[in-house]
């Protein structure tokens, strides 16, 4: 099938934790500007449309926010439409907003084919230094469990449930492999790390090669819904001891801003849904 032969769009649903990063991504998937969409309950939802996108009217922005040049590519464009929410902090505020975006979109009958946990992170140095992107082959609930004298032991272990899921492998990889990005777990984790000692426990246990809050939550939804995951993080902070004054946030989401212009080609010249 050519994907200029479909009549709707892709349609991708991305959450983040905070306003911020949700801006970055809207700059990265450009040049049209995001407007609001639908009523999402407890939320600011928007929507960055396409050209075949009936269901909103876009306006062109004035400046095209720049962004990382992608490998050229010949393959026919297919049309996308993204709505973005960010969700709040933590996996309960995530699993719930995406949960509430994936139930509207299939009430009305237009499901997603993608979901796409995004933001900032803290990296597992070395295995992802600060600046750098990773895009996750695991989501990992790293605290979802119990401590006893002996160690940590996972829900799944105790039988009460999965900690942990897979992102679709094919997408991720090739993700991943356009972006130059580490391919690897993230840890969804409730409490930061602060300490050197969770950190290299952490690392050691699930060979990750980052952490942020809210990745698991987003994965949980979207496991309900049957819907495809990826999760993608850029990297400000090493995790860790907290050194606010090393923390490369505004590097981070421009990272964040350019790693999606990327993304956006990625999907809109490659093979059409469903993805894996």
């Amino acid at each position: 099938m050519n994907p200029m032969n479909l009549v709707n769009p892709v349609r991708l649903l991305v959450v983040t934790a905070v306003e911020a990063e949700r801006d970055a991504v809207a700059r990265g998937l450009g040049p049209t500007a995001a407007v609001g969409c639908g009523d999402l309950p407890g939320r600011e939802m928007l929507r960055i449309g396409c050209a075949t996108d009936t269901s909103t009217a876009p306006a062109p922005r004035t400046t095209p926010a720049p962004r990382t040049a992608a490998a050229p590519c010949t393959a026919p464009r297919q049309p996308l439409s993204t709505d973005l929410v960010a969700g709040g902090v933590g996996p309960a505020a995530a699993a719930a907003a995406a949960d509430a975006a994936l139930t509207v979109a299939t009430v009305h009958g237009n499901p997603y084919h993608l979901v796409i946990a995004a933001g900032i992170a803290g990296g597992f140095a070395p295995i992802a230094d600060v600046g750098s992107v990773v895009v996750a082959d695991r989501v990992i609930a790293a605290d979802l469990g119990c401590q006893t004298p002996d160690g940590f032991l996972s829900v799944d272990s105790l039988g009460f449930g999965a900690s942990e899921h897979a992102c679709a492998p094919h997408l991720s990889a090739a993700v991943a492999r356009v972006l130059g990005a580490v391919h690897a777990p993230v840890l969804t984790v409730s409490t930061a790390t602060g300490t050197a000692e969770r950190a290299q426990d952490l690392r050691q246990r699930h060979g990750a090669a980052a952490e942020a809050m809210e990745g698991f939550g987003v994965a949980e939804a979207a496991a309900v819904h049957g819907v495809p995951l990826l999760e993608l993080r850029t990297i400000s902070n090493t995790v860790g001891p907290r050194d606010r004054a090393a923390w490369r946030i505004p590097d981070a989401l421009a990272a964040l801003r350019d790693a999606f212009g990327v993304l956006h080609n990625v999907l809109a010249r490659g093979a059409p849904p469903p993805y894996t």
